[in-house]
């Protein structure tokens, strides 16, 4: 059995953290590196991944970087097949972090194109990376995947209608993939954040008036940071959660208390 020392121990293990070039994903993965994986970053364009690579080297980890739209099959193909090349087979940890949100307003409002690219990232690229994974992993002989959705997929945030309902698919995604895969060694679960302080977020924490209309249903009083989602990662990624599985944990400062 493992000691307490060695349940976070992630060294040896390759970890594919997409949209990994700032917010959540940049965080898991200079915390993933911070704990001995092998991690690969992901996002749409390669520059943007080069400064948090060289900065997780530098720091001592191990870190490479893949430039993958998040909604393009044939590019996250390529994605995997580079990693089988690079790695002798595929990642034992999958985090599918990636996501947009192009429309914030009335949902009697959504514009159809907006309503397709949120589909095909938050919700058709993370059904895909979940098959690409799983079936390397069921080679290997298991790993760990975990979706990124949000809390908006368990109770809609007001003008978010086609980004919620994508997270709320997340969520049953997640838990379908627990109940197929498991007796695969497949671990697949899902971090719900609350209100994030990040780009995507922007809307949200950068507009005083909405700001003050969400803060008071925060029993913490405030945004997170992305930092501070990436400890429940690593507990769900990690031998420290072997036994979880098919859960989607809310990390939200008590908004959904």
């Amino acid at each position: 059995m493992a000691t307490p020392s060695d349940l976070f121990d992630l060294s040896g293990r390759v970890a594919l953290v997409t949209g990994s070039s700032r917010g959540i994903g940049e965080a898991t993965a200079r915390l993933l590196a911070a704990y001995g994986a092998h991690v690969i970053l992901s996002s749409r364009k390669a520059e943007s991944l080069e400064p948090v690579k060289q900065s997780i080297i530098e720091a001592g980890g191990k870190a490479s970087a893949i430039a993958c739209h998040g909604g393009n099959l044939e590019q996250i193909d390529a994605l995997y097949e580079q990693i089988v090349q690079e790695h002798g087979g595929g990642p034992d940890i999958l985090v599918n972090n990636a996501a947009t949100n192009p429309y914030f307003g009335h949902i009697l409002d959504t514009d159809m194109g907006a309503f397709d690219k949120t589909v095909e990232v938050n919700l058709r690229g993370y059904f895909y990376h979940c098959v690409k994974a799983g079936n390397l992993m069921k080679e290997k002989g298991g790993g760990a995947i975990l979706n990124v959705a949000s809390i908006n997929g368990v109770r809609p945030g007001q003008m978010q209608g086609a980004y919620s309902i994508t997270k709320g698919a997340v969520i049953n995604m997640t838990k379908a993939f627990a109940k197929e895969c498991g007796n695969l060694g497949i671990r697949v679960n899902a971090l719900l954040p609350g209100l994030t302080d990040t780009r995507l977020a922007s809307a949200l924490t950068q507009n005083e008036e909405i700001l003050n209309y969400v803060l008071p249903s925060i029993p913490l009083g405030r945004p997170a940071q992305p930092e501070e989602m990436a400890g429940a990662v690593l507990y769900l990624v990690s031998d420290a959660g072997s036994y979880t599985t098919g859960t989607c944990l809310n990390v939200d400062g008590g908004a959904l208390t």
